[in-house]
């Protein structure tokens, strides 16, 4: 192995550099509070744990040079995770804070959740940067997956897994069966087309792999406008929200899935629009 000092000092590596000691700093403030337990602190918890720990071994393959011996595509795997990494961070940055941090914030352990909270604000600008910097130029498509097209395809795969940890009572509901099916069957497929590109297996397929994706891309916009519409359809007709509603409410998670629903059908929108220029213009 040899040692690339650049992989250390190039801004790519400094916005690494900041993400592993923001991250570290994060999950070693909540350690020290004791004061994470449920679904929520939990996931938080991973969430920097884990950013943490894969960051630090990218900056570690890449200081060695030895991520060529590695049978995956480097450049596709560093933007999807640099991506991934700033979706988590983001949605821990705001479930915390949510959760476990009460007004008014006067104790010591809320000034340790304050501070973590600051710590992982800055831990997604740090990966927002670093998605910024791998971004694939225009008209470059060498790394699919530091493009637009495939920034999209991370952010709708991670938006369908947070609509799965917010179903709730949609057995028996034949429209509502429909919409889990729309966002397994994207969910699926948009998973798979991230794993193929990271393991240079795209190459294999026996067609024109940019047209197959702008196909993909609009059957997965027609699927998600019909589930944009029978979601809130069937989730609230004629049901008001209870009264009280707790952390756990169903409705409170319908609604959100209502919106995380939104949020995906434009992003393939926007996917179908780049795609199709990527091949027809």
């Amino acid at each position: 192995a040899t040692v690339n000092l650049r992989a250390l000092t190039s801004w790519v590596g400094i916005a690494r550099l900041f993400a592993v000691v923001l991250s570290c700093l994060s999950f070693s403030l909540v350690a020290s509070t004791q004061h994470f337990g449920g679904p929520y602190g939990t996931w938080c918890m991973f969430t920097w744990c884990f950013c943490f720990a894969l960051t630090l071994l990218v900056l570690l393959l890449e200081l060695l040079e030895l991520y060529p011996l590695l049978p995956l595509s480097w450049d596709d795997f560093t933007s999807a995770f640099s991506m991934l990494a700033a979706l988590m961070v983001f949605t821990s940055s705001v479930v915390f804070p949510t959760t476990f941090i009460s007004s008014p914030c006067s104790s010591n352990l809320c000034a340790r959740q304050a501070v973590a909270t600051t710590a992982s604000c800055l831990c997604f600008l740090a990966y927002a940067v670093e998605v910024a910097l791998t971004r694939a130029k225009p008209g470059d498509i060498s790394s699919f997956l530091s493009t637009v097209p495939g920034l999209l395809k991370v952010f709708e795969a991670y938006v369908a897994c947070l609509i799965f940890s917010l179903l709730d009572r949609y057995n028996g509901v034949p429209g509502l069966m429909w919409c889990v099916a729309v966002y397994s069957i994207c969910f699926i497929i948009t998973l798979l087309i991230i794993i193929f590109t990271i393991g240079r297996c795209l190459t294999y397929i026996p067609c024109s792999l940019e047209k197959v994706l702008v196909g993909y891309n609009f059957l997965a916009l027609l699927m998600y406008l019909t589930a944009t519409v029978l979601w809130p359809l069937y989730s609230f007709r004629g049901q008001s929200r209870p009264d009280p509603c707790g952390r756990n409410c169903w409705w409170d998670k319908h609604l959100g899935v209502t919106f995380l629903t939104i949020f995906n059908l434009i992003a393939y929108l926007v996917d179908l629009v780049y795609s199709s220029r990527m091949v027809f213009v």
